[in-house]
């Protein structure tokens, strides 16, 4: 059934109870005041008057229930066309909704449906367009996402091509060529790694086994792993010494991880001759490792991006430095043990990346 035929019926159904409540109200209460006034009539008319009660008595109730029965052909269409004008409302606002579900069906994310009054039909129209502008900034997120990623791919094949058709050529000996497209797949393999981690890290699916760690001993392993390259680039790597005793909840891979990430950061965007500073702090149940580099720093605009995959606030950087995803995957493990990681950072005076990860009980 139709809306218009719906609500005329629910409309007629009022009218109607209405009419009864309204008949039932008037026996009820004005038999008694008609009373009233037929006995003052019949003590002013005097013995005579006793005949006529029952005539004024009946006719008195008679005439308003002929008045209420009168207002029915005037009620009925007042019924009709307050049914109609509701019908032609609501259907109209329906049919943009359904235009514009339509439109978002088919891929047309920028749609946006007109938000005029303050009713719940405009509020319907303000939440479609919540969800078509949520819709949008996601059908942009993967547009993005496929682009980096095929580019992030196209650079390393495209250079272990390169190398081949250099050996095919005789311009690179065989060795050569099976060297350089041998760290050219290490490349590749590496960054479907990263892949594979941060689409397990933001589903929430990636294993943990968190246990006591001790803090030093995450910071020792780091700086082991680290300190050539640093030396390499002519920047220095300064790690605060942290108390044997201080332990926290964590997994030991997953934790060391999180700091080569942000050391892998820091070194990248730390110019010769900067210096990246690893300290820790514990307050509130909780241990902070804040990883401070001396590089350009990150406009203000661009801090929220940080973690986004494949972000960079530098353009012009070479899409080969790192797979991309490096801070993402840090971010998204530290949460998962129940800690967090964010930034802050001024221009031309470096960042500061704040690691929290919580304290043994113990």
């Amino acid at each position: 059934m139709r809306l218009f035929p719906r609500l005329l019926m629910h409309h007629l159904v009022v009218v109607a109870v209405t009419a009864a409540v309204l008949l039932m109200a008037a026996e009820l209460t004005a038999h008694p005041f008609i009373q009233h006034h037929v006995d003052e009539m019949i003590r002013l008319i005097g013995p005579d008057g006793g005949r006529m009660r029952a005539d004024l008595a009946g006719g008195m109730r008679g005439t308003l229930t002929r008045a209420l029965l009168a207002a029915l052909p005037v009620a009925l269409p007042l019924a009709a066309l307050t049914a109609w004008i509701a019908a032609q409302r609501v259907t109209a606002s329906v049919r943009v909704l359904q235009a514009g579900s339509q439109a978002i069906a088919s891929g047309e994310y920028v749609r946006r449906l007109p938000e005029k009054g303050q009713d719940e039909l405009a509020d319907l129209a303000r939440s479609f367009n919540t969800m078509a502008g949520t819709l949008e900034r996601v059908e942009q997120s993967r547009v993005e996402l496929i682009g980096n990623v095929a580019h992030e791919l196209r650079t390393p094949a495209t250079a272990a091509r390169g190398y081949v058709e250099a050996a095919q050529d005789g311009i690179l000996s065989p060795e050569q060529a099976l060297g350089s497209v041998a760290r050219e797949l290490a490349t590749l393999e590496r960054l479907v790694h990263d892949l594979s981690l941060v689409s397990r890290v933001e589903a929430g699916r990636v294993e943990l086994h968190v246990t006591d760690l001790r803090l030093a001993e995450v910071l020792a392993a780091a700086q082991d792993r680290f300190q050539l390259a640093f030396e390499d680039q002519n920047v220095t790597l300064q790690l605060e010494t942290v108390p044997n005793d201080l332990t926290v909840r964590a997994d030991p891979e997953r934790a060391q991880q999180v700091l080569a990430n942000l050391l892998s950061n820091a070194l990248r965007h730390t110019p010769r001759g900067g210096t990246v500073r690893v300290t820790v702090e514990a307050h509130d149940h909780r241990a902070v490792v804040c990883v401070t580099d001396t590089g350009s720093g990150i406009a203000p605009e661009h801090l929220d991006r940080v973690f986004e995959r494949f972000f960079r606030a530098d353009a012009a950087r070479t899409r080969g430095e790192g797979s991309g995803v490096g801070l993402t995957i840090a971010r998204g493990l530290a949460r998962a043990m129940h800690g967090d990681l964010t930034v802050t950072s001024h221009p031309g005076q470096g960042s500061r990346f704040r690691w929290t990860v919580p304290l043994s009980a113990g």
